[in-house]
């Protein structure tokens, strides 16, 4: 069993989508220290990993897609406020309630470019850390193909995104320039380039 450093936590702020904490752990030398983490669980699901070491489950789930048609890998550019900027992503979504990986990957296509998802057909990984400097938050990575024309009918109020099908040469052109790029869509566009469909099959 793992020795558990976090002593303690406090919450100190709210929002819909995510919470900030100040957590108490104990560094290698025993001495308490305080820490500030960015989390999307409750204060009681937080409390209950720390202290207790309940599992760790995910938050949300990372999409590369490829759109069996076409030929295509889908990416977005969508506006993210904290970089006042467009950014290429993947398409990507938050686990809602208890839905599983592939209902939550099915809406998050669906809702974010309107095309249908046919097959997941590689579950990348099932707990992969963003930014475990700063956040506990955990996705998915999931392979799929998809098909159908893009739609933005059942985008929500507050997304901005533009739905993209890109070719092997079109990724290479994208990585090289100088536009803002998540970096799990940079290497999945990195990847696309160097194996093009073969990631999918």
């Amino acid at each position: 069993m793992k020795k558990r450093k976090i002593v303690n936590l406090e919450k100190m702020s709210s929002s819909k989508f995510l919470n900030m904490y100040k957590i108490q752990y104990k560094n290698k030398l025993g001495n308490i220290k305080d820490w500030i983490v960015a989390s999307r669980k409750s204060e009681e699901i937080l409390k209950d990993r720390y202290l207790n070491g309940t599992e760790d489950k995910i938050d949300g789930v990372v999409i590369a897609a490829f759109h069996k048609d076409k030929k295509k890998l889908v990416i977005i550019k969508q506006y993210r406020v904290p970089i006042n900027d467009y950014v290429y992503e993947l398409v990507a979504g938050l686990v809602d309630n208890n839905d599983d990986i592939k209902s939550t990957v099915e809406r998050e296509i669906k809702e974010e470019t309107g095309l249908r998802l046919l097959e997941i057909t590689e579950k990348g990984n099932n707990k992969l850390y963003i930014s475990p400097g700063m956040t506990d938050e955990a996705l998915a990575f999931v392979y799929c193909t998809c098909d159908g024309d893009f739609s933005k009918d059942y985008l929500e109020e507050d997304e901005d995104i533009e739905a993209m099908l890109v070719s092997q040469e079109e990724a290479k052109k994208i990585i090289k320039s100088k536009n803002n790029i998540d970096v799990k869509c940079f290497l999945i566009l990195q990847s696309f380039v160097e194996l093009g469909e073969k990631m999918f099959i």
